[in-house]
C-alpha cells in the first residue's frame, strides 16, 4: 500500500498539465480553431477531452509502474516519461497558444519519437509499463496527422 504514491502523482501530474493546457486552449477552440481547414478524419470535439482523460490514466499509470520497479534503468526511462510529457504539453501550448502549427508539429514529431523511445526502453524496465503505453502513442500519431494536414491545408 505504501507504494500508491508511485502511481497517484504521476497520475496528478498528466491531469494538473492537461487541466493548465485546457484552461490555455479555450479562447483559441473558440476563436481560431473553428475556422482551419480541417480533415474529415476530424473527431468531434466532445471526443478529445473523453480520449485524453482516459490516455493520462494510461501514462500515469505507466510512470507508476516503473516507478515502483527496482530497476536501475528506471532513472533513464523515467527520464524519457518527464520529457514526452513536457512535449505533450508544450504541443498544447504552440498550437492553441501561438496558433502555430508549424511549431506544434515539429513539437508533435519530437513527442512520437520520445513515446516510442519510453515504449522501447520501459520494455526492458517493465513491460506492462510499456504497453500502456501504447494507445497514446497511437493517438499521437493520430494528432500528428491532424497537425500536419492544418499545417498543409491552412
Amino acid at each position: 500500500m505504501k507504494k500508491i504514491h508511485y502511481y497517484i502523482l504521476p497520475l496528478l501530474l498528466c491531469f494538473a498539465l492537461g487541466a493548465l493546457a485546457s484552461l490555455l486552449q479555450t479562447d483559441s477552440l473558440r476563436e481560431w480553431y473553428p475556422n482551419l481547414i480541417k480533415p474529415a478524419l476530424t473527431p468531434p470535439a466532445i471526443v478529445f477531452p473523453i480520449v485524453w482523460s482516459l490516455l493520462y490514466c494510461c501514462i500515469g499509470i505507466s510512470a507508476g509502474l516503473v516507478l515502483s520497479t527496482c530497476s536501475p534503468k528506471r532513472h533513464a526511462v523515467m527520464l524519457l516519461w518527464y520529457l514526452q510529457l513536457a512535449l505533450n504539453f508544450l504541443w498544447s501550448i504552440l498550437f492553441f497558444t501561438l496558433r502555430n502549427p508549424l511549431l506544434a508539429l515539429i513539437d508533435i514529431a519530437a513527442l512520437d519519437v520520445l513515446v516510442i523511445l519510453y515504449i522501447i526502453f520501459g520494455m526492458r524496465v517493465r513491460r506492462s509499463a510499456a504497453w500502456i503505453m501504447v494507445p497514446y502513442f497511437c493517438w499521437i500519431l493520430f494528432a500528428t496527422y491532424l497537425n500536419l494536414y492544418i499545417q498543409v491545408a491552412n
